[in-house]
């Protein structure tokens, strides 16, 4: 029963709406009638057929919450300054916990690219163990890799570059950066 009453109630606004339309029309009509001499026999025969009106009232909002929009940001890394990466992590693990506990989705990304790609690579990085963490304890965190910084980096070493299993390897760090931010996605460099 309660939830027909906010039917109830636009329709019922709606209707005092057509009926105040229809009496103001009719009231233009014989005020037009009369300024030009005509008499009219009835209201309702001066009266121009009625419009249709419309129902200016809003139903009354539901009680189930509003979908809750989904916050995205990009974490850069291009530094391979242990410090550096770990503040990174540590802005990722707070953005996400923060989010968890008001209940709202979230998506971060941090991106490594130049000399941060140490931070993502199986061999030299720094921090391997605590990405592994996240990445099972965190789902909404992940973890892109330069690929042009990857390339680079082999033609120098003269070695395939290996890039932790929790991270994905994107063809251009700044590019994908770039177009996250086009999406609406918002950039911080820690």
């Amino acid at each position: 029963m309660s939830e027909l009453m906010p039917v109830a109630r636009a329709a019922m606004i709606g209707a005092i709406a057509l009926l105040v339309t229809t009496d103001a029309a009719a009231a233009r009509a014989r005020h037009h009638a009369s300024a030009r001499g005509h008499v009219a026999a009835s209201p309702a025969a001066a009266a121009p057929a009625p419009r249709p009106a419309l129902a200016l009232a809003a139903p009354e909002k539901s009680e189930a919450p509003a979908a809750k929009r989904e916050h995205r940001l990009i974490l850069q890394v291009n530094s391979s300054d242990p410090a550096a990466m770990n503040l990174a992590l540590n802005n990722a693990n707070n953005v996400a916990q923060y989010y968890q506990e008001t209940g709202e989705p979230v998506k971060v990304e941090v991106v490594a690219f130049g000399p941060g790609l140490h931070m993502l690579r199986e061999d030299t990085s720094p921090v391997k163990a605590r990405i592994e963490t996240m990445a099972l304890s965190n789902p909404e965190i992940s973890f892109k890799a330069c690929g042009n910084t990857q390339e680079n980096m082999h033609k120098v070493e003269s070695k395939d570059i290996p890039i932790v299993p929790q991270a994905e390897v994107v063809k251009s760090g700044v590019v994908h950066i770039m177009e996250l931010e086009e999406q609406g996605w918002t950039y911080v460099k820690p």
